[in-house]
C-alpha cells in the first residue's frame, strides 16, 4: 500500500516538473540544464522516500508463525487448551503472532519436545515436566508420591516451586509459559490389588524416572511407554498395570483390557509450556505482553477444565465397567511406606534446593493460626 502511494505521488510531481520545463524560456540553457538536475535529485529522493517506508512499514504487518508440538489427542482438555490458547493470541495480536498446535505427537514425541525448544527447532512446546526428572529433580517435584495429592495443594507447590524451575529453564533458554495440572494419578490394573505384594511380577507401565523407581520397589517389571502409544500397548497385552490420571485411562479406552483403577491419589503432574527465550525476545515488546497475557489465562482455564472433568472421568470410566475402588487400608500403608522412602531418594538427590521447596511448601499448607 505504502509503495502505491509512493509511486503515485512520485508521478505526480514528475508531471508537474516536466510541465513546469516545457514552459520555461528555450533561450535559457542553463537553466534547463539546472532544473533537470534538480529533477534527478526529486526523483532520488522520492525513491529513497518510498524504500524507508516501506522498511518502516514492514515490521508492522509481517506475521510470526510459531508450531507448538503437543503429545495429546485432540479430545483432551491439555490440548484443547492449548488451541483456546492459540486462538485468543491470534486475535489479541490480530494474525500478527499465530501458533499451530501439532497434538497426539504428531510431530514428536513428548520426551523430546523440551529439547527441540531449546535448540530452537521449535518455538514454543508442551511436556510433561516430570519427564526431565533425570537432568534435574527440581523437575520432578511434582512428581515426589502423596507430597501434594488434591488441587489446592498441587497449586501451592507449584508456587513454592516455579522461582527454582523458572531459574533451571533459563539456564537451559527456556522461559515457562504456564503450567496446567493432570487429575490426581491411580493405579489402572487387570486384577485386583490389595496390597503391594499383589503388584509383583506385574508388567507396570512408566513414563518417568519416578514411576520406574516405584515399579522397582513394588517388584513390578517396569516397561516405558510414552501417553501417545498407550493404546496399542494395551491392545497387545503388553501391560498388566499402570499410575496414571482418569483422563489418561478414559483417552486410551483402557477398559477394553482393565477392570480396576484404584483412586490412590498419589500425585497431581503437570503439563508446561515452554517457549525459547530468543524466540520471546525477537517479538516487539506489545506482542510480548500479549502473549504473556494469553498463557496467565490459559493456566487459569487449564486448572479449572482439569479439576472440573476429574469427576466426569470417574463417571465416565465407571459407565464403561471399570470399578473405580478407592484403596484399601492395607494397600494405602504400603503406598504410603513406598512414597516416604521416594521422597527421602528425592531430597537426597535434589539437595539444599529441594529441601527448600518443601520448606517452602510446607510453610503455605500449614494450618493458619488466625
Amino acid at each position: 500500500m505504502f509503495g502505491s502511494m509512493v509511486a503515485a505521488w512520485a508521478v505526480a510531481a514528475r508531471a508537474r516538473q516536466t510541465a513546469k520545463l516545457t514552459s520555461m524560456d528555450q533561450r535559457s540553457p542553463l537553466r534547463t540544464v539546472t532544473t533537470m538536475r534538480c529533477l534527478k535529485v526529486v526523483r532520488t529522493a522520492v525513491v529513497a522516500l518510498a524504500i524507508s517506508l516501506i522498511l518502516i512499514a514492514a515490521p508492522a504487518f509481517a506475521q510470526v508463525k510459531w508450531i507448538l508440538p503437543s503429545g495429546y489427542p485432540t479430545d483432551n482438555f491439555h490440548t484443547q487448551n492449548l488451541e483456546a490458547f492459540a486462538k485468543d493470541l491470534a486475535e489479541a495480536t490480530g494474525g500478527k503472532l499465530s501458533i499451530k498446535v501439532y497434538p497426539n505427537a504428531s510431530l514428536l514425541p513428548v520426551p523430546v519436545i523440551k529439547s527441540a525448544v531449546r535448540m530452537g527447532r521449535m518455538q514454543i512446546g508442551e511436556t510433561l515436566i516430570s519427564l526431565h526428572d533425570d537432568e534435574d529433580p527440581i523437575f520432578g517435584i511434582d512428581v515426589v508420591p502423596f507430597l501434594a495429592t488434591s488441587y489446592d495443594e498441587a497449586r501451592k507447590l507449584w508456587e513454592a516451586s516455579k522461582p527454582f524451575l523458572e531459574r533451571k529453564l533459563a539456564e537451559q533458554g527456556l522461559m515457562p509459559l504456564f503450567a496446567v495440572p493432570w487429575p490426581p494419578q491411580g493405579i489402572f490394573a487387570s486384577k485386583e490389588i490389595n496390597e503391594i505384594a499383589d503388584m509383583k511380577c506385574l508388567s507396570w507401565r512408566v513414563y518417568n524416572a519416578s514411576t520406574q523407581r516405584i515399579a522397582e520397589l513394588v517388584g513390578a517389571y517396569p516397561i516405558t511407554i510414552q501417553a501417545a502409544d498407550l493404546r496399542q500397548a494395551l491392545a497387545t497385552n503388553l501391560i498388566g498395570a499402570l499410575m496414571t490420571s482418569g483422563a489418561t485411562g478414559y483417552d486410551i479406552r483402557v477398559w477394553d483390557k482393565m477392570s480396576y483403577f484404584y483412586d490412590t491419589r498419589s500425585w497431581l503432574p503437570k503439563n508446561v509450556t515452554l517457549v525459547n527465550k530468543i524466540a520471546f525476545d525477537q517479538l516487539d515488546k506489545p506482542t510480548q505482553e500479549l502473549l504473556l497475557k494469553a498463557a496467565a489465562a490459559a493456566e487459569v482455564r487449564g486448572w479449572w477444565w482439569s479439576q472440573d472433568k476429574t469427576r466426569w472421568y470417574m463417571e465416565q470410566l465407571a459407565a464403561h465397567g471399570i470399578k473405580v475402588l478407592p484403596p484399601n487400608t492395607t494397600l494405602t500403608t504400603g503406598l504410603q511406606q513406598v512414597g516416604e522412602r521416594r521422597t527421602g531418594e528425592w531430597l537426597m538427590r535434589s539437595s539444599a534446593e529441594g529441601s527448600g521447596i518443601i520448606d517452602a511448601y510446607r510453610k503455605l499448607t500449614a494450618p493458619s493460626n488466625e
